[in-house]
């Protein structure tokens, strides 16, 4: 288990870090500009000058592959962001103090999970507008209950521990006792959620983006160029092929990056037994 667990992690890691370094390069260079329009080179096949082809508008799709990707990645890692801190703020104050306050947080949460997490998003982007990172806060909303939940498991198993009897007899503070004695023995939960979180942020961010409620036009995103390449798949298959191509790097990336980090604590835990 321990050699797969490696070999997992490794390629994350090298997939992962081939999508972030094309997003931080498109900072400074792309081969062509992503937003510039040419009607001469509609649809042109991929080649050494357009590795992943044109667009219906001459644009290049891999210029744009990897400028999609510094906004894709951005809105999903700040939706695990928001929904990560304050689903596990939540779900700490709710398993450890009981009573009402985990009563309010948790049916809070129940309503939330009782639609699914993209209808839960569609009515927050209704709700807020859309707008060029309107896709944040509605997608945060939606992952908000499965940290919660998450948080909430732990610190019922936690609170009754002996070193956060230990804790309170010397004085701790609850904010203490939280957030330096329960939260750090949740890592082994908290961190694989985390990673696999934020794969599922960008399968959600990508199928709102297609759907046209996500990042807005001109700013391209992974899952608009699927939508624009959809109508075009006959004639030009290429079209999607540089956001496809990312999305699965970057999905593939954090699975096996999550999949090693669950092994590699199953594994520990199961030495120490």
């Amino acid at each position: 288990m321990r050699d797969e667990s490696e070999f997992q992690f490794r390629l994350g890691i090298v997939l992962l870090c081939a999508v972030v370094l094309a997003a931080l390069v498109s900072l400074f260079y792309t081969p062509f500009d992503p937003y510039a329009m040419n009607t001469a080179q509609r649809f042109l096949p991929p080649g050494l000058v357009h590795w992943f082809g044109t667009d219906q508008f001459g644009r290049d799709n891999f210029s744009r592959a990897i400028t999609g990707a510094r906004y894709s990645l951005l809105a999903a890692g700040a939706t695990v962001v928001l929904s990560g801190v304050a689903g596990i703020a939540l779900g700490l104050f709710s398993g450890y103090f009981g009573g009402p306050v985990e009563a309010v947080v948790m049916r809070l949460t129940d309503a939330l999970s009782s639609f699914p997490g993209i209808l839960t998003a569609l009515v927050a982007v209704s709700v807020l507008n859309e707008g060029r990172y309107t896709i944040i806060p509605a997608l945060a909303v939606a992952f908000l209950p499965s940290y919660i939940r998450l948080a909430r498991s732990g610190a019922q198993q936690c609170k009754n521990k002996e070193y956060v009897f230990a804790a309170r007899a010397c004085g701790a503070s609850t904010k203490r006792i939280l957030f330096r004695h329960i939260l750090p023995n949740l890592m082994p939960t908290v961190v694989p959620s985390v990673v696999i979180g934020l794969s599922n942020a960008i399968l959600a961010e990508s199928g709102m983006s297609y759907l046209g409620l996500g990042i807005q036009p001109p700013i391209p995103s992974w899952g608009r160029m699927l939508a624009e390449g959809q109508a075009y798949l006959l004639k030009a298959p290429w079209e999607a092929l540089g956001a496809g191509l990312m999305m699965l790097l970057t999905v593939l990336g954090l699975n096996a990056l999550g999949s090693s980090i669950v092994m590699h604590f199953t594994d520990r835990g199961a030495r120490r037994l």
